[in-house]
């Protein structure tokens, strides 16, 4: 008996009439399961960390590096968060969201989700550019427009499938950690000094700034959303021991991710701090300043491998911004638009704020940008965290796989560590600006303090909403609805008859219309296509909530009109509509394809995609369009 989503039965009977299923060696099991998690490490690993890890190992030395281990083990209990909650209820942090919290606060969580994506590509676009102008010379403006064109890189990648991108992303990592391994031999730390640093010391001023910068460019909330869905890409057995299984390859797979990421991360504060601040270079917060320095201190080498680094550290974190984009997109707003768009959107958000800084106050203004964008992407995280954590208690969507109260306890202090810290920082940075103002204090009051509070009742209600409101049993999750009723015509056509669907208001018309054509004596075949983030970039491998519901539908309508005499069968496509429908049309061998046409003109076509002109080039067999 396998294990459903929002199934009545207890786990403890679904987990007695379970059989235990074959299984290959746990190495090659590992190997399969192995894969999110760099996708999502690389996120740990960004320019952005680069700028809080220089600042605080060159003004504090080795003092900060417990604020990096303290960052790195949140990082690896909320993760491990986010993969259970993708595994076990088969949804993402922004479904999720969707399911439990009312439009009203939905859209805001979106618009700082959304903050958060653009702020950690800004990190992105800032140290591509300067990685480009320290290796290549290429003037900084325009290495951040150049930064746009990287798109089609991506983009391209993702389209030669998973395997691809993620021998991209290890290749990018081993460039990154060889790099900083051979630059902290160059250095030689004093072992000693740097097993001082873990020692916690307390926080105020400068370096409460720049540790919340470092856990924001450590734990990023996007990738909690991001990791809730990649753990969806693998099949799985639906049972207890599957899904166990599951959760415990994950959790090894993110434990071996995220240390390397914080190896990265030590090494960048351990070199600032050898190199700078024991040298007494104290205010050494730029990237730019940190690659001059190194020339002058150990010659070529080390800043020639500090650059490719930055290079590969900014090329390879770009996809997480991507994904995490349309996850969110998706989750929250049932809006789907092309990837290339999608993606476009998102790096001309990050690419807006680096330009007007750079003609307004110089490429100087870059470092403290980098920083702010690690210090907003901090603020961001108690709005993802806190209802990861909701989700993730809750016994009854959860069952034997909700987290122990040992686990919640760990993960309420992190959260309480994050949130304790921005409130801090809030009232601290508000108390200087107020100071500063003098008499144009007053606008500080009439419009930033009503956003702060308005933001601060909206953490509230994220804190305990959902130990106070009622279930919401009626949201749809989807960017579809269910399948609808059918009535059985009579007339003959064509034997095989492909009809594609997207379980809207047109599936009625369209199935009617094919089954006029070929009567009872054709073949008829269901054809669906699935346009997730997972199943664009996973394919087949995909286990998702939207695949599993899309089959659901799927065997409704073949229900239906089995029922009904005709002879139907049902295939699933993912990822591009028109090439995924016309691959299904040629292999089958159909004498006609039924589309129903949904009216897109103009900008919609550019947003949503013209999949009907598309197929109509790519297949073999007439095609009939049901307005």
């Amino acid at each position: 008996m396998a294990y459903k989503e929002q199934s009545s039965d207890s786990l403890s009977e679904v987990h007695s009439s379970v059989a235990i299923p074959e299984h290959k060696s746990p190495w090659r099991k590992l190997m399969a399961f192995a894969g999110p998690a760099y996708l999502v490490s690389v996120g740990y690993m960004d320019p952005g960390n680069w700028a809080t890890d220089l600042a605080g190992g060159s003004k504090f030395g080795y003092s900060l590096i417990w604020v990096l281990l303290m960052s790195n083990l949140m990082a690896l209990l909320l993760q491990s968060l986010s993969t259970r909650l993708g595994v076990v209820r088969g949804l993402d942090l922004a479904q999720a969201s969707r399911k439990t919290y009312p439009a009203i606060i939905n859209i805001p969580l979106y618009i700082l989700a959304e903050i958060a994506i653009a702020a950690c590509d800004l990190a992105e676009v800032i140290g591509m550019a300067i990685g480009l102008h320290l290796l290549f010379h290429i003037p900084v403006l325009y290495g951040v427009l150049i930064t746009a064109f990287d798109t089609l890189i991506i983009l391209f990648l993702m389209q030669k499938g998973i395997r691809t991108m993620e021998r991209f992303i290890i290749s990018m990592i081993f460039v990154i950690g060889v790099s900083f391994f051979i630059e902290l031999v160059i250095a030689k730390p004093v072992i000693s000094e740097v097993a001082a640093g873990f020692a916690p010391s307390m926080l105020s001023g400068e370096a409460l700034y720049i540790a919340i910068g470092i856990i924001g460019a450590t734990v990023m909330p996007h990738n909690l959303y991001l990791h809730s869905s990649l753990v969806q890409t693998r099949k799985i057995s639906r049972s207890f021991t599957g899904i166990k299984d599951a959760l415990k390859f994950n959790f090894i797979d993110t434990g071996i991710a995220l240390n390397i990421a914080f190896f990265v991360n030590a090494a960048i504060l351990i070199l600032a701090a050898a190199a700078f601040h024991n040298n007494g270079m104290r205010d050494v917060a730029e990237i730019e300043d940190a690659h001059k320095l190194l020339n002058s201190i150990f010659g070529s080498l080390a800043p020639a491998l500090f650059a490719v680094a930055l290079i590969a550290s900014g090329q390879s974190s770009t996809i997480t911004g991507t994904l995490a984009g349309q996850i969110i997109m998706e989750g929250y707003l049932h809006l789907r638009i092309r990837p290339w768009l999608r993606r476009l959107i998102t790096r001309l958000l990050a690419i807006s704020p680096a330009v007007f800084c750079i003609v307004q106050f110089g490429d100087d203004s870059l470092g403290e940008l980098l920083v702010f964008s690690q210090v907003v992407l901090s603020l961001q995280l108690g709005f993802a965290v806190i209802p990861l954590i909701h989700f993730c208690s809750d016994k009854e969507e959860m069952r034997d796989f909700a987290i122990k109260n040992w686990v919640k306890v760990l993960a309420w202090l992190s959260a309480f560590i994050i949130v304790a810290l921005n409130v801090k920082l809030v009232i601290e940075e508000m108390s200087g600006w107020i100071k500063n103002a003098g008499d144009n204090a007053i606008y500080l009051y009439a419009l930033v303090l009503p956003i702060t509070i308005i933001v601060a009742l909206l953490l509230i209600y994220v804190i305990i909403a959902p130990f106070i409101q009622k279930r919401r049993k009626d949201v749809q999750l989807l960017p579809h609805g269910d399948a609808v009723m059918l009535e059985a015509p009579s007339d003959i056509q064509y034997k095989t008859i492909c009809i594609t669907v997207d379980f809207s208001s047109m599936d009625g018309r369209t199935i009617k219309s094919a089954l006029y054509q070929g009567g009872k004596n054709a073949e008829y075949l269901l054809i669906h296509i699935v346009e997730s983030a997972g199943a664009r970039y996973y394919g087949a491998s995909t286990t998702d909530l939207e695949t599993r519901s899309d089959e659901a539908n799927l065997l409704k309508y073949e229900a239906e009109i089995t029922k009904m005499g005709y002879t139907v069968k049902h295939r699933i496509g993912y990822g591009n509509p028109a090439k995924a429908i016309s691959e299904i049309v040629n292999e089958s061998e159909a004498d006609i394809l039924i589309m129903g046409a949904h009216g897109h003109k103009g900008l919609k076509d550019v947003i949503f995609g013209a999949t009907v002109d598309s197929v109509r080039h790519q297949v073999k067999v007439p095609v009939l369009i049901v307005k």
